[in-house]
């Protein structure tokens, strides 16, 4: 689709048809796309857990205060961040080591100034990135769904507890937001709400 068709086709869907399958074949080339968002030093802090098993999703429901939308969606999305993701940088540019991009002592220098870089910051930094770089992933993913023919919708109305709970959650990423997944009700749609004009949300310099 073209981009600017499916920035204006994608909504945040109020309420799904009911009782419409999707499997891990439908998920896995939205992930495949969602490969390619980009990520503070390519760290690649996004975690997804894939909910379509309609118990465990009733749990999910549960956790989400009961709301209808998490019954009707075929699928629910929990997009995590890695808050010590800078420690997978070894694993994630040894790549480029193998190729003869870069030297093993270029990338010994990698690993400490990445691991300066997020531990002088500290636990809130190392959290507002994992939350940063979540919502960006996230984001691609909802603009792929809608690419291959799934609405979606962006949530944050659950129980965190709950959720990291239901999930096993480690302390070390957090909850950056839910995603439902499925094919929009449309006759429940809403009228989108107003936009703002770009004057008044840009300032130039």
């Amino acid at each position: 689709m073209e981009f600017s068709k499916l920035i204006d086709k994608r909504r945040s869907a109020n309420n799904f048809l009911k009782d419409v399958k999707m499997t891990e074949e439908d998920i896995r080339p939205i992930l495949e796309d969602v490969k390619l968002a980009p990520s503070a030093f390519n760290l690649q802090h996004a975690n997804y857990i894939v909910v379509l098993d309609e118990e465990m999703k009733e749990k999910v429901r549960e956790a989400a205060f009961g709301q209808y939308k998490v019954h009707s969606a075929s699928g629910v999305i929990l997009v995590l961040g890695d808050k010590e993701a800078y420690k997978n940088t070894a694993n994630l540019t040894q790549g480029m080591v193998d190729l003869g991009i870069i030297t093993s002592s270029e990338l010994e220098e990698i690993v400490a100034e990445n691991t300066k870089f997020y531990e002088d910051r500290g636990e809130d930094f190392m959290k507002d990135e994992a939350i940063r770089n979540a919502s960006l992933s996230a984001m691609l993913f909802m603009l792929a769904a809608k690419n291959r023919g799934w609405d979606t919708c962006p949530m944050i109305g659950f129980d965190n507890e709950k959720m990291r709970e239901l999930f096993n959650v480690p302390e070390t990423h957090e909850i950056a937001l839910m995603i439902t997944i499925g094919k929009e009700k449309e006759s429940s749609r809403r009228l989108r709400g107003y936009r703002k004009p770009v004057e008044e949300f840009a300032t130039y310099y």
